[in-house]
Parts: structure tokens; sequence; C-alpha cells
């Protein structure tokens, strides 16, 4: 992460298949906070496998609202069973979206939650999001 200068990177098993992400947040709490060896701690140890993904047919709107609703700045893109193919970052929406509405997604990313947080809950807004279950203390994706 820090050769790439990245605050994430997916976790992917041989097929290229999508299996979680490990991010900054859960290498501090989970290695540093849990007083694990950096050394010895495997990246399936600390990764999350609570993962919401969207697919390239997606479009932009569609990816904004998953981010906000998540309340996530990074959002993996798949293919068929869960292949990777690539990842959109906050960082590349405020590069090509609208002023306004990236405005209003950081604050909605930034913003606490209020509950439990979950891409599309309550309501189908037609979005083919991926959501894997994590351990019991996932606090951030």
């Amino acid at each position: 992460m820090e050769e790439e200068d990245v605050g994430s990177l997916p976790v992917v098993d041989e097929e290229t298949r999508l299996l979680g992400i490990v991010t900054d947040r859960d290498v501090a709490l989970r290695v540093v906070g849990g007083g694990l060896d950096p050394e010895a701690t495997r990246v399936g140890e600390v990764a999350s496998a609570d993962v919401v993904t969207l697919t390239p047919e997606h479009d932009l709107d569609e990816a904004l609202g998953l981010m906000a609703r998540a309340q996530v700045r990074r959002v993996p893109i798949v293919v068929r069973e869960n292949e990777l193919v690539g990842m959109l970052a906050q960082a590349d929406v405020a590069r090509v979206g609208k002023e306004k509405s990236t405005g209003e997604v950081v604050e909605a990313i930034s913003q606490p939650p209020g509950g439990p947080r979950v891409a599309g809950s309550g309501a189908d807004d037609g979005l083919s999001v991926g959501v894997r279950e994590s351990s019991p203390d996932r606090t951030d994706r």
C-alpha cells in the first residue's frame, strides 16, 4: 500500500475472484490496534470480506449513490463470477463527476453512520450490488 500510495487493496484468489478488501483502516485497527505482528499476520486475517461491488455497466450516478449509501470511498468493479476488473475510488469520481454531485457524495460518505452500514437497505434501487458478510467487529469498508 505504501509502495503504490493507495489506501486499499483488493484481495483476490488465483482466478482474480474478489475475496475481500484490505484498507489502511483495517491495518491500523486490526493489526496495530490489535497488537498483531505485521510480519506474521496474513492479509486474509485482517481483510474485510464485507464488500459492496459494481459492474462496468453501472453508470456514475449509480456508483455515486452506492458510495454515499454504503459510506465507502472505494468500490471494486467485478464481472461474471465476482472477477475483479478494476476499482472505482472517490478521487476518480471527483476527477470526472459533476461538481455538485461529487460534493454531495463526499459529504454523504463522510457522515457518521446512524445505524448499520448496508448498501441499498430498505429500497430496491435496481443495482446489482454484491455484499459479503464479515466478522461482527467490522467498522469500515
